[in-house]
């Protein structure tokens, strides 16, 4: 298992510091952004030339790509919008198939104005997905959505609803314990439930502020919020335990969405905590 990044709050920055910097302080692999426009891996223009460049610097940093991160809403009710979406996605997949990686990273769409979670995956991921899942099949990559809350998988009701109607192996989870603990969601029993459909793993931590939450309750906000690991509630000795003793011995590709703390800091803090509950990978 390793400590990995994902390059999102790098998002203004070449993709070559952000690899010189994982290299320097030992991170074991990068969650490349991926999208139209993106200074790291553009899907718009992404050529074979391209990957040779890239796979050049990343051999010579020493240090892989865990999966290409293509977040975007597959569900949205705007077709065009959609179809753009499902490009992008699209496009990330033979872009991971040009650079041998074996993941792309992304979500289960968000649910149309009007519609229930329940309906949207029954009606529009169940078109979405299958052909999408039929193009990454072909070129060796596997699908991974994060399940923030947010999305058409808030609970695990959603992720049994969701694998049900598209049963492919090849579709499975960016595993993210934050979004889960403060939902009050018990994610060391959701891997040992879904340990065959984690395929990636971010690492965020939730910080739950009780004071806040008994004055304005849990219907409201303002009570939790998402920090570096170890700076919150997440059990990470016992998620680690889960993972490796269900067969995930992949990455924990740390999400940084703390404010309180400068992005290489926060990274730095994260990586240390993280690595103390396994031995560190020689690439």
């Amino acid at each position: 298992m390793y400590v990995g990044i994902l390059t999102g709050p790098f998002t203004d920055t070449p993709l070559d510091y952000v690899a010189a910097f994982a290299a320097q302080y030992g991170f074991g692999g990068l969650e490349v952004a991926a999208g139209p426009g993106s200074k790291h891996i553009n899907t718009d223009t992404f050529s074979e030339a391209d990957a040779t460049a890239l796979l050049e610097l990343l051999e010579k940093r020493m240090i892989r790509i865990s999966a290409l991160a293509a977040y975007t809403d597959l569900t949205s009710g705007d077709p065009q919008r959609r179809e753009q979406n499902i490009q992008t996605v699209h496009r990330a997949i033979d872009i991971a198939n040009m650079l041998g990686v074996e993941v792309v990273c992304t979500l289960a769409g968000l649910p149309p104005a009007g519609k229930s979670r329940q309906e949207t995956i029954e009606e529009d991921c169940s078109v979405v997905f299958p052909p999408l899942l039929a193009h990454a099949d072909e070129k060796g990559v596997k699908l991974a959505l994060e399940n923030w809350y947010a999305t058409n998988i808030q609970n695990l009701e959603h992720w049994k609803l969701l694998f049900d109607v598209v049963p492919s192996h090849t579709l499975g989870l960016n595993f993210d314990p934050s979004h889960l603990l403060w939902q009050d969601i018990d994610y060391i029993e959701a891997v040992e439930m879904y340990v065959d459909r984690i395929f990636h793993s971010h690492a965020k931590d939730t910080e739950i502020k009780e004071h806040r939450r008994r004055y304005v309750g849990n219907q409201s906000g303002g009570w939790w919020r998402y920090v570096i690991p170890g700076l919150g509630r997440v059990r990470w000795g016992e998620y680690i335990a889960a993972l490796r003793s269900n067969g995930y011995n992949g990455v924990l590709s740390i999400e940084h969405e703390d404010e309180t703390l400068d992005r290489e800091e926060g990274f730095l803090i994260g990586k240390k905590y993280l690595e103390q509950f396994f031995v560190l990978e020689v690439i």
